[in-house]
């Protein structure tokens, strides 16, 4: 029979497939323009896509050796530790994965550096630990570090990426937002210069805080900055929002936010900044 016959026959060669050699951690795609980009290619220029141009978000260590003088970033050591209030078992394990991850202790980090030889307080966020929400260590770091301006006569920048409120901290994460906006009352009462850089994205209970009240608010191009999703604003008002609604373009022309600064251009901006403050 046929069937017979098939099951006779002898295996043929499988043909050889060409197979690109991609390593795992080498490469990483642009969800913009779908494009697979070197990282290292991406990480020498700004960690800017050199397909499209669009910004990919950018880990504090990055963050601050574009902004800050080499060998002047001097971190402040609070020696506090990420609280569990609500005591969640699966909340303590991640902070445990993500310290393993992505080598940081916190969403934020915070010291005195120099930028073309200036001093100035710096507190710089990061995504990449719990979508940069602020919960009790967050909120503690950026209002010593305003105290601390105010201590040593400097400016501040606060560079912000974060989904809002950490809810993992319940109640004592939303007391962080009238903590820091207290802190920057007194720091406009000692005359000093706060300038805040809203990337992406900036929402929930950092922008409704600490965020939006500087002296000069600047962000980066195609920043998503709001309080509340666009999603959830259209369904409790029953509107449909204007085209690129919370992006810093729609912000800046709405006189939310004062310049948007590309990347590559916010380290002499900031220096130029502080210069005239003087």
């Amino acid at each position: 029979m046929i069937v017979d016959k098939m099951k006779k026959r002898a295996p043929t060669a499988k043909k050889k497939e060409n197979k690109v050699d991609i390593q795992i951690g080498k490469w990483v795609k642009c969800d913009k323009c779908q494009e697979i980009i070197y990282k290292e290619t991406v990480r020498k220029n700004y960690n800017i896509c050199p397909n499209c141009g669009a910004y990919f978000r950018m880990h504090i260590g990055k963050r601050l050796e574009t902004i800050i003088d080499e060998g002047t970033y001097k971190r402040f050591d609070l020696n506090i530790d990420t609280t569990n209030p609500l005591h969640l078992e699966e909340y303590t394990k991640k902070i445990k994965a993500l310290r393993d991850k992505t080598d940081l202790e916190e969403a934020v980090s915070a010291g005195i550096g120099k930028i073309n030889g200036q001093k100035v307080v710096i507190c710089v966020m990061d995504s990449g630990f719990l979508m940069g929400s602020m919960g009790v260590v967050v909120g503690e770091k950026i209002t010593y570090s305003i105290e601390k301006a105010i201590e040593l006569k400097l400016p501040i920048i606060i560079f912000t990426v974060s989904g809002g409120a950490r809810m993992q901290e319940g109640i004592v994460s939303l007391m962080q937002m009238a903590k820091t906006t207290a802190a920057i009352s007194k720091l406009n009462e000692a005359g000093l210069l706060y300038i805040s850089v809203l990337t992406d994205p900036t929402y929930g209970g950092v922008t409704a805080s600490f965020a939006s009240i500087a002296d000069i608010i600047l962000a980066e191009p195609g920043a998503m900055i709001g309080f509340a999703g666009k999603r959830v604003i259209e369904q409790t008002i029953g509107e449909k929002l204007p085209e690129g609604f919370q992006t810093a373009e729609f912000l800046l022309e709405h006189g939310f936010i004062d310049k948007i600064v590309e990347r590559r251009e916010l380290k002499e901006t900031l220096s130029k900044l502080i210069r005239m403050s003087k």
